[in-house]
């Protein structure tokens, strides 16, 4: 094998593939970056069996091939080239000899033949967006997937397609995110669920560009995310994932209006007094004002907010965390807030529509919690 590329192009590839690369391992290979030569073009593939990633770029192949080669050592002497041509080439004993301008390394590599190969997933059916939506649907729904093993299930979100709508939904068991957007095309109905992982390192990998676009193909256990030059393949996760459509209550007993950013800097000033977050904060409903109060054994903090209130004044109390992260995620100016009792989990959403919803279950306050 022997390519000539430009050390940016170069890096930006490997960069792609590294984040399917596995860090722990007890099959070394897994740590490696297999590298293909052919057609004027080179693909970089990174691969742990569960997520696999391959990027291509144009170069120059004066000779197709292909190697195996350690993925932090390999980026890292890319990573430290200047922006110049990069020489690569390997011979028959497997090694790999990287030049660019007065720098040269060899480096030992293993042959191609020995990287496992991708999970193939056919294309029989394919389910497009805009990669701009999708990255934006992963960034507001992606904080509320679960972090422990205990349910793996809840370690993903769950993609459905349904009356014409693409959604995300993610559980950790306290909290829900629900973001949809419509589809141009009717499909039918279609409902996985896909590592939180997967669904991180894809979001880095996605463009901020409206114009651009990505195809999903589905099949029993795994999904594929085709970016063009750059593929993404996944195992799905198996078993019974949280219905959750009857968990949004139209009943409320309280419906407030509020300026979502101002609320979001309430909350996190409040959280600096209840030990970084780690207590709860209370909100007192009351009248045309929010009263949000948290206390600790440093002291209290009290901050109040103008709103719009339609039915009861209430208290409940809350993570601030899971608040926090839910405001952070919108971006829109107002939003409502729905509330059936103390005890029962409220609802955000926008002002108008539904294309977000966010769940989030209250804390039970002490009664030495007052304002």
């Amino acid at each position: 094998m022997h390519i000539l590329c430009k050390q940016e192009l170069l890096m930006n590839s490997i960069n792609i593939a590294l984040k399917a690369c596995s860090t722990k391992t007890t099959m070394p290979i897994l740590g490696c970056i297999l590298i293909k030569a052919y057609d004027n073009q080179v693909t970089l593939v990174g691969y742990n069996l569960e997520l696999g990633i391959e990027s291509t770029i144009q170069v120059e192949v004066i000779e197709e091939g292909s190697i195996v080669l350690e993925s932090k050592i390999f980026s890292e002497i890319i990573r430290k080239m200047p922006n110049e041509i990069v020489e690569l080439s390997t011979d028959g004993s497997q090694m790999a000899r990287i030049i660019c301008e007065d720098s040269e390394f060899v480096i030992a590599g293993q042959a191609g033949q020995q990287f496992p190969e991708l999970t193939q997933v056919e294309r029989y059916k394919s389910y497009t967006l805009s990669q701009h939506t999708f990255k934006e649907m992963i960034r507001q729904t992606i904080f509320s997937v679960a972090q422990e093993e205990s349910r793996p299930i809840l370690t993903g979100e769950m993609l459905q397609i349904k009356d014409g709508f693409f959604r995300l939904v993610s559980f950790d068991g306290n909290r829900i995110s629900y973001r949809q957007t419509p589809l141009s095309t009717e499909y039918e109905t279609q409902e996985v669920v896909v590592p939180g992982r997967t669904l991180s390192e894809l979001s880095k990998i996605l463009s901020s560009d409206e114009t651009d676009m990505i195809n999903l193909y589905f099949e029993e256990k795994n999904i594929l995310f085709d970016l063009g030059e750059c593929k993404v393949v996944s195992r799905l996760l198996e078993g019974q994932f949280l219905k959750y459509e009857h968990v949004f209550s139209s009943d409320y007993a309280t419906r407030i209006e509020v300026d979502c950013k101002k609320f979001l800097m309430r909350i996190e000033r409040a959280a600096l007094i209840s030990r970084e977050g780690k207590n709860p904060i209370k909100i007192k409903i009351d009248g045309d004002n929010m009263i949000i109060t948290s206390k600790a054994e440093l002291g209290t903090a009290r901050e109040k907010l103008g709103i719009e209130l339609e039915g009861n004044e209430l208290s409940i109390g809350f993570n601030p965390k899971f608040l926090i992260e839910a405001l952070k995620s919108i971006d829109d100016d107002r939003i409502c807030i729905h509330f059936i009792s103390p005890l029962a989990p409220c609802v955000i959403n926008p002002t108008q529509g539904d294309y977000y919803k966010y769940l989030i279950a209250p804390v039970r306050m002490s009664l030495t919690h007052n304002d």
